[in-house]
């Protein structure tokens, strides 16, 4: 190699070494608008985790019902096999006797009699014997059914147990897959808001209006004065409480607290009560947000609401419109 390329390489290698130490992770041009978009992607994520988890409840407890199904139709086929037997037994012990020389009819009890009241007593005794072989048969009959039935039963619902076990095993591996989906999505938007200025971050962390809110007598102003109450307490994807929530589990308490039963999910509290239009919000309606139905508020007032907003955020008022496009509105009273 010649001097002058030598001393050319030692020149680039050594502008190399005085340049700064470049990170390999991409840094995003918008930290904020990253996060809000990272946020939001999580949220989307819980949702679709906490429905998974309430469908595989529902398969499990079909399973659960589709094995005492079995369980009990076994029962009876054994109860009613247990009947054939004994009830054939009898048909058999009166078959036999018919065999053996007794005739279920007046005449064979007129031949056989050595005087009236004899033949008036095998009549009688023959009388008896038809109609026990008459009620055997017809126990035996009945057993033979019911044990039919029971085992039919007994199949159909084994049947269905084995399509719920199908059903419940592939939920479960597709929950897993989301949740691992979720913790992954869950670190990016931590990640996301350590980015974040000072400034930024202080202001997302910023409870907001703590101030006391009148609200309503009835059920709604009882779930309204619970949601209200847990302003500040810290957002947590799949919370439910006591001082840490995600958007569903906030709602659900709270009308819970007013003796209301509501879904878990955003997208099940999406389809109870009635639905009100925009204009006719009033305290307690239950605003879901999103075309995939993935956060819920419930409206203070006409103009805002209460809401758990998302991983870096407290429980917070926030204006109606600004928490995002709104798919439904629910009123669960009145």
């Amino acid at each position: 190699m010649s001097r002058k390329l030598t001393r050319g390489v030692v020149v680039v290698v050594l502008l190399f070494s005085a340049m700064p130490a470049v990170s390999l992770a991409a840094q995003p041009a918008d930290p904020a608008r990253a996060y809000a978009e990272l946020t939001a992607q999580a949220t989307k994520l819980n949702e679709e985790v906490l429905r998974a988890q309430e469908d595989l409840v529902q398969r499990r407890a079909e399973l659960e019902r589709a094995n005492v199904t079995v369980g009990a139709a076994q029962q009876i086929e054994r109860q009613a096999k247990a009947d054939e037997f004994e009830f054939r037994g009898q048909v058999d012990l009166i078959t036999q006797a018919s065999f053996e020389g007794a005739r279920f009819n007046q005449l064979s009890a007129l031949l056989v009699a050595d005087s009236q009241q004899d033949f008036l007593i095998r009549l009688e005794m023959m009388r008896m014997l038809a109609a026990d072989r008459a009620e055997s048969l017809a126990r035996l009959s009945g057993a033979v059914e019911k044990a039919r039935q029971a085992h039919q039963v007994a199949e159909t619902a084994r049947a269905r147990a084995a399509e719920a076990t199908t059903a419940a095993e592939k939920l479960k591996a597709d929950l897993d897959g989301r949740n691992q989906a979720l913790q992954a999505q869950i670190a990016d938007v931590r990640t996301a808001l350590a980015r974040l200025p000072a400034p930024v971050v202080t202001k997302l962390r910023d409870p907001g209006d703590r101030s006391p809110v009148s609200v309503p007598a009835g059920t709604a102003g009882l779930a309204l004065a619970f949601a209200l109450a847990h302003r500040g307490d810290e957002y947590k994807y799949g919370a439910t409480g006591p001082d840490q929530w995600d958007c569903a589990g906030l709602t659900m308490k709270a009308y819970a607290a007013a003796g209301v039963t509501i879904p878990r999910t955003s997208g099940g509290q999406a389809g109870v009560g009635r639905a009100v239009s925009r204009g006719e919000v009033r305290a307690g309606d239950l605003i879901i947000y999103y075309s995939s139905r993935s956060h819920v508020a419930m409206a203070v007032d006409n103009a805002r609401a209460v809401h758990a907003s998302t991983e870096g955020q407290p429980v917070k008022i926030a204006p109606i419109d600004a928490i995002g496009p709104i798919a439904v509105i629910r009123r669960i009273e009145g």
